[in-house]
C-alpha cells in the first residue's frame, strides 16, 4: 500500500522529544538561551496538540495508526477492546477518541508504552480512566514514578499521577493474546532513553519500533533518562534483524508508514554520522569546531529539514562518542 505524508503538527510543537534546543544560524543554542528565545515548550507542544488534527492510517488485520497527538500511535480492534500502543498528548484526546471510534465501537481495554516521553504517555491517565489497563517497561514506570529533569530540554517534569502509570510491567519480554493476535514486547536496553521497546505485531507482520526510528528526520536522544548514539544504532540493528521486505515498520515520528529499505537508510545515516562525529572529537575538535565541520552534511537534505536540526543533532552525537 503506498501512503504520502505530510508533518501534521507545526515546526515548533513537532513533539516534545524536539525541545533538545534551538539552532540559529548553524550555530548551538543553549538550553537556557532557547528557552530565552521562546517560552515554555511543553505548553507550546499542548497549544499545537489542542488544534492539531488526527490522521488515520488503516494496515492490516485490524491495526491502524492515529498520526497527530505526539508521537505515532498504533490501534489493534476487536472483540477483546481496543489496544492502543502509545498514548499520544492529553489535549487531542477529543480528536483520539473520535478517530478510534471511527475504527470500532468496542471499549479501550489496553495501552503499552514505549517509553515515558510526555508525547508517547500524556495520554496515560485519561486512557485509564477510559478502561485501559497500561503495560510499560520497568524503566518506564520508573520514569513516570518519579520526576524527571531533561537537560536538553532543561526542563523538569512532576511525577505522573497514579491513574497514569503502568500496572503491567516487564524486563526483557512479555507476549498478550488480544483481538485474534499475538502482541510481542521486548526490551531494546538503554537506546532513544533507557525504557524502550518495540512492540510486534506478530499475524499482521507489523512492527512499532517508537522513537528508535524516526522516518525522514534526525532523532532526539535523551541522554538524561539514559539514551545514546550507540544505543540508537543497536536497537536499529535488532529492528532490521527483526523484519522482513514484506513488513510495515511503524516509527515514533514521520511517515507513520515504513520499511525494511527505509530502515536500512536510517541506521546507514546513523552510522556514518556517529564515525564522523566521533574522528572529529577524536581529534580534539570542540563542540562548536564539530559542529562548523558539518559531519552531517551529506545527509541533511533528507534527514536535516525538521525540527531536530544538523547543528541539534551532532550536538546530540557528540555527547555520546
Amino acid at each position: 500500500m503506498s501512503f504520502q505524508y505530510q508533518p501534521t503538527l507545526s515546526r515548533r510543537g513537532f513533539c516534545i522529544c524536539c525541545a533538545a534546543a534551538v539552532a540559529a544560524g548553524g550555530q548551538w543554542l543553549s538550553p537556557s538561551q532557547a528557552y530565552a528565545e521562546a517560552r515554555n515548550i511543553v505548553d507550546l507542544i499542548r497549544d499545537d496538540a489542542a488544534k492539531a488534527s488526527i490522521k488515520i492510517h488503516k494496515l492490516r488485520r485490524d491495526v491502524s495508526i492515529l498520526e497527530g497527538s505526539g508521537g505515532n500511535i498504533a490501534v489493534l480492534t476487536g472483540a477483546d477492546g481496543k489496544v492502543f500502543v502509545d498514548a499520544g498528548i492529553t489535549a487531542t484526546r477529543p480528536r483520539i477518541l473520535e478517530a478510534a471510534n471511527s475504527l470500532s465501537a468496542a471499549p479501550i481495554k489496553h495501552l503499552i508504552n514505549t517509553h515515558w516521553h510526555f508525547d508517547h504517555a500524556d495520554g496515560n491517565e485519561w486512557l485509564h480512566g477510559a478502561g485501559a489497563v497500561i503495560t510499560a517497561h520497568e524503566n518506564t514506570y520508573k520514569h513516570l514514578m518519579a520526576a524527571q529533569r531533561v537537560e536538553d530540554w532543561d526542563f523538569n517534569f512532576p511525577p505522573s499521577p497514579p491513574a497514569a502509570i503502568p500496572t503491567e510491567l516487564f524486563t526483557t519480554e512479555k507476549t498478550l493474546a488480544l483481538n485474534n493476535s499475538t502482541l510481542k514486547l521486548k526490551y531494546y536496553g538503554p537506546a532513544h532513553t533507557d525504557g524502550d521497546i518495540s512492540v510486534s505485531f506478530a499475524e499482521a507482520d507489523i512492527l512499532h519500533v517508537a522513537d528508535t526510528y524516526w522516518n525522514g528526520f534526525y532523532p532526539f536522544i535523551d541522554y538524561s533518562t539514559g539514551g545514546s548514539i550507540g544505543g540508537m544504532i543497536k536497537a536499529t540493528e535488532a529492528n532490521l534483524a527483526a523484519v522482513s521486505d514484506a513488513t510495515i515498520v511503524i516509527p515514533g515520528h514521520g511517515n507513520p508508514v515504513s520499511n525494511k529499505s527505509e530502515l536500512s537508510a536510517y541506521r546507514d545515516m546513523l552510522v556514518a554520522i556517529r564515525d564522523n562525529v566521533a574522528r572529529l572529537k577524536q581529534q580534539g575538535r570542540s563542540l562548536e569546531e564539530t559542529v562548523a565541520a558539518r559531519p552531517t552534511a551529506a545527509f541533511d537534505a533528507k534527514w536535516g529539514q525538521f525540527v531536530i536540526t544538523p547543528a541539534i543533532f551532532t550536538h546530540l552525537v557528540y555527547q555520546g562518542v
